[in-house]
């Protein structure tokens, strides 16, 4: 039979016997429970993380950590691997066609007890032919759906990359705003030091002057060595903080980046439109991630199934074998043959059951795994939009408080001064100045955050520029 047979081969290739998947209802609300949270005709993953974050310097270290990052290199290697993987198994759905090409060349041997008597003689043979080496002829879909779980692990694969530039655009705004918090708040420790320094060599005037007493001078001096204290963690708060920069960016930090802008000036988009849950299913790598591994494990509930059936494999070659080079190719020397088997599973201890009760495990698990991705996803918006709604009411009733902090420092200060009160007022309302300006920082960068977590949860980093409305994602 001559290599015709393969569109024949190819035909009979057609079923499967993976259940039909049905994917699991969205296991969240339909909409957000904060009123103004939904906007469905706008969404933040829609904007560009340059839009998204306007401060130079920032973007510049984005720049730098999509190219140099150790974890999103990893992760463009490993849709590489899946997809080699899939490739490999893709390839078991075609024949393997191999051509060779032999010489053989013996003697036989001598038998003079022979009648008549025999006497060796040297022989060759030349053959050439091409072949087909034992191809499955996949009748119940066994091969076809390995081949489509590999594809779908490959599609979870590059989601998953999706994903990590998602966290790794996020994790560098988060580490950057960590960093600038750390900065200002020694900023703030230095001035705050220089103050009491102040204060403290006032008390040692006026001890000498005999209108303070030492008790007044040991309260400034604990309070110089406390902002003193308070300084060096904060300097050893800025270097780690760097150090979580440097990782992150995968290359130390270049020395003409821009210069940064304080925390209350940042231009962040704090005020970001969530959309509809919904979109979650589509905007989310990592749910589609989630969702391919489930259509994978699909696949292989058809795979442990075909191997329930008989396997039919076909090994088939044509070619030329004679015994002289110059005749190889003539009529009279063409050769074939035809070499079909079937195997029938009869006994094997149990495995194919359980192999299949595997696959059927691993299925309802990764069902549970979408579910919770699903779930995830809702709360971290949830939770930013819950932000979005707080932050900028929490910060504005903190400024007040900075501001009464003030004044009653000042007039603190003054009444010290002018003997009315003792040092003890002076002393606690600087330290409620310092904790309520410390406070202050930490909500800005709090804001900051939070800004930065709801763009990462509704799938926004993976664009440098703005995605116009008509070259969005749609999903039916």
């Amino acid at each position: 039979m001559r290599l015709l047979i393969l569109p024949l081969v190819l035909a009979l290739s057609a079923c499967s016997l993976a259940p039909t998947l049905v994917r699991p209802s969205m296991p969240v609300p339909t909409a957000y429970t904060t009123a103004a949270a939904a906007n469905p005709d706008a969404n933040a993953a829609d904007l560009g993380w340059r839009t998204m974050f306007g401060d130079r310097r920032l973007q510049r270290l984005i720049e730098l950590a999509l190219e140099h990052n150790r974890d999103l290199r990893v992760a463009a290697l490993n849709v590489e691997a899946a997809e080699a993987q899939y490739g490999i198994q893709r390839a078991a759905r075609l024949p393997s066609i191999g051509a060779g090409a032999n010489f053989t060349r013996q003697r036989t041997s001598d038998d003079t007890q022979s009648n008549p008597p025999l006497f060796g003689a040297t022989q060759n043979q030349y053959g050439v032919n091409v072949s087909i080496s034992a191809f499955e002829i996949d009748l119940f879909g066994r091969v076809k759906s390995m081949s489509d779980a590999a594809f779908a692990r490959y599609l979870a694969t590059d989601h998953g990359r999706r994903a990590v530039q998602i966290s790794l655009v996020g994790g560098v705004a988060d580490a950057y705003f960590a960093e600038r918090l750390a900065h200002e708040q020694r900023q703030l420790s230095e001035r705050t030091l220089a103050d009491w320094q102040q204060s403290l060599d006032l008390a040692r005037r006026l001890k000498e002057a005999h209108q303070a007493s030492g008790v007044d001078i040991a309260q400034a001096e604990g309070q110089v060595a406390s902002a003193t204290a308070d300084l060096e963690a904060r300097t050893r708060a800025v270097e780690q903080a760097r150090n979580a920069l440097r990782l992150l960016i995968g290359t130390e930090l270049p020395k003409d980046l821009p210069e940064p802008l304080p925390l209350q000036q940042q231009p962040v988009m704090t005020q970001l439109p969530a959309g509809l849950p919904s979109e979650l299913l589509f905007r989310r790598p990592d749910i589609q991630q989630a969702e391919q591994n489930l259509v994978a494990a699909n696949a292989d509930i058809g795979a442990a199934r075909a191997a329930f059936f008989p396997r039919l494999s076909l090994t088939s070659s044509i070619g030329f074998l004679s015994p002289a080079m110059g005749s190889l190719f003539d009529g009279g020397q063409r050769v074939w043959s035809f070499a079909p088997q079937v195997t029938v599973p009869i006994f094997q201890g149990g495995r194919l059951r359980a192999e299949l009760r595997l696959a059927e495990v691993r299925k309802s698990s990764a069902v549970a795994e979408y579910e919770r991705a699903i779930q995830a996803a809702f709360r971290e918006v949830a939770d930013g939009i819950a932000g979005r709604e707080t932050f900028g009411r929490q910060i504005e009733a903190q400024t007040r408080v900075v501001g009464s902090a003030e004044r009653r420092t000042d007039l603190s200060n003054l009444r010290y001064r002018a003997g009315v009160e003792g040092r003890l007022e002076l002393l606690d309302s600087q330290r409620q100045l310092y904790a309520a300006r410390q406070a202050l920082l930490d909500l800005r960068r709090s804001e900051l955050g939070n800004a930065v977590a709801l763009y990462k949860a509704l799938g926004g980093g993976l664009t440098e520029q703005d995605v116009a409305p008509s070259k969005r994602v749609v999903q039916n």
